[in-house]
């Protein structure tokens, strides 16, 4: 059995990557929906059916455990396909998703003031608000949508990306922990870090949470663990085809491309 990662397009690979430098030897299968890219914009039955269709993909194709490496996904059906569709109709299979762990990592950093930038849908979800008020509830927390990131980042554009998020820091005097809360802007944290040197900000970037997560998770299921394969496959399929995803695929180990 192998473990599947799905998301909309090159932040779920930039998770991959990560998790598979802590456990390479897995075998694990990649959907991204990159014909259906964005996420942000969509409403949450389409969010939904996409979401469905690609786990579904997955477990075609042996996955024991399937990754929503997508926060507006996350946010918008995780808990619908967790408590309906999988005891329904793949009640041996497990799905996770990306919020709870990096909430859990916020957390756990004693936070004083907490900004998340994510899609608009997530947003508009308020998941992330709801769930880190649970363990901080005298934490300011501020959630602001920047729907022109993802486009921006799956377009090679990192620079207009790194200024969009600058000029929102400066503007809104943002300090204290600044969440990614997109897989997508995990490819933004080392240039923003450089950028916003010495003034008091602290990001959290899900390629840095979701690896130890994972490992420890599968750590504490090893009927899931064991049954996984240690041939070291790795397959991608995405829905559409462009070429900034190419680079990266070849820095899979054993990547291959469908």
């Amino acid at each position: 059995m192998k473990i599947g990662f799905f998301d909309s397009g090159l932040g779920g690979l930039i998770i991959l990557k990560a998790v598979i430098e802590l456990m390479p030897d897995f075998d694990y299968v990649f959907y991204g929906d990159t014909a259906n890219l964005p996420y942000g914009d969509k409403t949450e039955k389409e969010i939904f059916e996409l979401t469905k269709m690609g786990i579904e993909f997955l477990f075609d194709r042996n996955c024991s455990l399937v990754i929503i490496a997508c926060n507006t996904s996350s946010a918008e059906t995780l808990r619908k396909i967790q408590n309906d569709f999988i005891p329904k109709t793949y009640p041996d299979r497990k799905v996770l998703g990306v919020i709870i762990p990096t909430v859990e990592t916020v957390i756990d950093s004693n936070p004083k003031q907490i900004t998340i930038l994510n899609t608009k849908r997530t947003a508009e979800s308020k998941k992330y608000e709801f769930e880190l008020s649970k363990f901080k509830p005298q934490v300011p927390i501020t959630s602001i949508a920047t729907p022109t990131l993802v486009p921006f980042i799956e377009g090679g554009r990192i620079d207009e990306a790194i200024k969009t998020i600058s000029e929102l820091i400066a503007k809104r005097k943002i300090t204290g922990v600044v969440v990614l809360g997109c897989t997508h802007y995990s490819v933004l944290k080392n240039k923003l870090a450089e950028v916003c040197k010495g003034k008091g900000l602290q990001f959290f970037a899900q390629d840095e949470i979701i690896p130890e997560k994972l490992k420890s998770y599968l750590e504490n299921h090893l009927e899931i663990k064991n049954e996984l394969g240690l041939n070291k496959t790795r397959n991608i399929f995405l829905t559409k085809h462009t070429n900034q995803y190419d680079d990266l695929i070849e820095e899979l180990l054993n990547g291959k491309f469908t």
